[in-house]
Formats: C-alpha cells, sequence, structure tokens
C-alpha cells in the first residue's frame, strides 16, 4: 500500500446500489444520469453530457482516488459517481490512518431511494475494515444546507468550518475559494453509525 490506496479495488455490492470501479465503460450512462435534472448540482462539480469522457478520464488518471461508478441495483444502470480520497498515511508505516469520501454525486431519479446511505455504509465499511483506517472525513461547501443536513443524517461529526479553505464549484465563482464545512466519524464511532445507517436504508426502501 505504500502511503498511498491499494492497486486492485473490489467491486462493493449492497441491496440497492453497487459501487464499481470507475471505467470508461460507464461514461454514457453516466452522462445520461447527470442530465436527468441538474437543479441539485449548485455546490457540486456534475459535468454535462459533453464533458462527461473527460471528467471520467481526469478521476481514473488520479492515484490519489479511488473512484467508483454508482450503479442502480434494480436495473444495472450507472446513475452517479463517488470516490474515497486523499489518503493519509500513519508516520512512518506502511498504513493509512485516514481518507476522505468525496466528488459525489446522483441522478435526480436516484436521489432519495436509499443509494446514497448505502453507498456511504459501502466507503465507510471498505475503509475502516479493509483499508483499517482511524477516521474518515466528509467535506463540502458551507453554504450547502442540503448536503450538511445528509451528512449528519449519516451519523457524521461536525468538526466545524475552515475558512476560504477550498475551490468554489458555484457558478460564478471560478476562481474564488469556499468556506468548507468537515465532518468525520472515527473507528470507534463505526459499530453504532452503521447501525444507524442499516436502520436508515431499511426506512428508506420499505414498500
Amino acid at each position: 500500500m505504500a502511503s498511498g490506496f491499494p492497486g486492485r479495488v473490489p467491486v462493493l455490492g449492497g441491496t440497492v446500489v453497487r459501487l464499481e470501479p470507475l471505467s470508461m465503460r460507464h461514461v454514457s450512462e453516466l452522462a445520461e444520469a447527470a442530465e436527468e435534472d441538474r437543479s441539485s448540482y449548485g455546490f457540486t462539480p456534475v459535468p454535462p453530457a459533453t464533458g462527461m469522457d473527460a471528467y471520467v478520464s481526469d478521476k481514473l488518471d488520479r492515484p490519489e482516488l479511488i473512484a467508483f461508478a454508482q450503479v442502480r441495483v434494480a436495473d444495472g444502470r450507472a446513475v452517479g459517481h463517488t470516490a474515497l480520497l486523499h489518503p493519509q498515511p500513519w508516520p512512518g508505516r506502511d498504513r493509512l490512518r485516514a481518507v476522505e469520501i468525496g466528488w459525489t454525486w446522483l441522478a435526480a431519479s436516484a436521489q432519495g431511494t436509499g443509494i446514497n446511505v448505502e453507498a456511504k455504509k459501502l466507503l465507510f465499511g471498505y475503509a475502516f475494515e479493509t483499508l483499517g483506517v482511524a477516521r474518515v472525513e466528509l467535506k463540502t461547501d458551507a453554504r450547502n444546507e442540503r448536503s450538511r443536513r445528509a451528512i449528519e443524517r449519516l451519523g457524521a461529526h461536525f468538526e466545524g468550518v475552515l475558512r476560504s479553505y477550498s475551490e468554489s464549484w458555484v457558478a460564478g465563482e471560478e476562481g474564488e475559494l469556499r468556506d468548507t464545512a468537515v465532518f468525520s466519524v472515527i473507528a470507534a464511532e463505526w459499530p453504532s453509525v452503521e447501525t444507524a445507517m442499516a436502520n436508515r436504508l431499511a426506512e428508506a426502501v420499505q414498500p
């Protein structure tokens, strides 16, 4: 593993979503997914259909990223993207101490269906149980109340706001910095967070 991610990443399978390592074969379905309804992407960098090829290529070229296509189990279609990023090694050890979950988006038809909850559950599980990290981070634009509420509902702990921390993805703010809200789950909290996520998933998918 050295100081980064392992070279080979498995498919992470769930009941409503399957996280497949991202590849160019996902481009056409992700392009369709991104164009369903773009009204919820105000703070999120989601390319239009014409830019999906370059978007996927960029993610595949980043060694600090494990990129996944979010594949809806019901129809086998790629309906979004998510990733593990920023691997942080233990000083002097061949292990990771922390990772971040990010670059997450879903097609409008996949939102509110349990896919986001289960995808996060799969990513947290892989990070804590396979990679053995002590901490998983999530970040969002501090103004994005919808995203902040969703992260809090996952059971993540709000740690504060880092001012002028990272690039803004809001239209018209190109080249500007945003304030970033930071959340985390640590290893000791994972069993209770996992239980809470399982309960939320069950509620989301009940008939």
